[in-house]
């Protein structure tokens, strides 16, 4: 046979082969120069993309805007002022200048008031009421003697009563109502102004509780009946011992006996 004798391959089967489809190929024609219309060759060539721009030039002048505020004093005229001529002359804006002439600082604020209340009124003098002085009591030689004790006052005596010969006594030796005030206090505690009263414990008998009884015998002997008789020896006995009957009064009032 000759070369072009039919060469037998062996089958293969799809599983081992498989199909393969063709692509075309590109064809690059050159075209010519006459055939190109007038307005494509009239087309200018295109440019290249242009990066953006807009985002770094803001943060630039954010940044730029900054640095400024954060030189300059926003109150630099507010604090100084200046009288005369100024000649400045200007090393860095907003930073430093040179002034030819004096300068005068000044600040100025909002002016205000202060009122001041008046002082309260002084309070009003308290007067106290000083108590009531022991009225004095007259002695025998007619002086007045401040007395050392006081007694409710006691009253009109009834006519024809102890306590109406007591009065009459009293006054006879110069002592004044207060006195008898306090003989009527003194022997209203010690007997109730009981002719008769007697002491069991101690002996004391009569208006004045003399003790023993016996002793008013020296001012009457009629000392155990006769209330006159016991209120002039009681009377006696406390002119000698306390001066007035305010005075055993008081004694009495300190130690509970006279």
């Amino acid at each position: 046979m000759g070369r072009h004798a039919a060469i037998t391959h062996p089958v293969s089967t799809p599983r081992e082969h498989p199909a393969v489809v063709a692509r075309p190929r590109a064809v690059h024609r050159r075209v010519p120069a006459s055939l190109v219309s007038v307005s494509e060759a009239a087309a200018p060539p295109k440019r290249a993309r242009r990066r953006p721009v807009v985002l770094p030039m803001l943060g630039f002048c954010a940044s730029f805007a900054f640095v400024g505020a954060s030189l300059v004093n926003p109150l630099a005229g507010a604090e100084a002022a200046t009288t005369g001529s100024v000649a400045a002359a200007v090393v860095a804006p907003g930073q430093s200048f040179t002034v030819a002439g004096g300068v005068a600082t000044t600040a100025d604020r909002d002016s205000y008031g202060v009122t001041v209340p008046p002082p309260p009124p002084p309070p009003e003098p308290v007067v106290e009421e000083a108590p009531a002085a022991s009225t004095g009591t007259s002695t025998s030689t007619g002086t007045t003697k401040k007395s050392r004790g006081s007694a409710p006052v006691a009253g009109k005596p009834d006519p024809g009563s102890a306590k109406a010969a007591a009065a009459d006594l009293v006054a006879a030796r110069g002592w004044g109502s207060e006195q008898y005030d306090c003989l009527v206090s003194l022997w209203n505690k010690e007997s109730g102004w009981n002719v008769y009263a007697a002491n069991r414990s101690s002996g004391a008998y009569g208006i004045p509780q003399a003790l023993p009884g016996s002793k008013m015998a020296s001012a009457g002997a009629d000392w155990q009946t006769n209330p006159a008789t016991q209120i002039t020896w009681g009377l006696n006995y406390i002119q000698g011992r306390y001066t007035t009957p305010c005075g055993a009064w008081a004694h009495s009032q300190s130690v509970n006996w006279y």
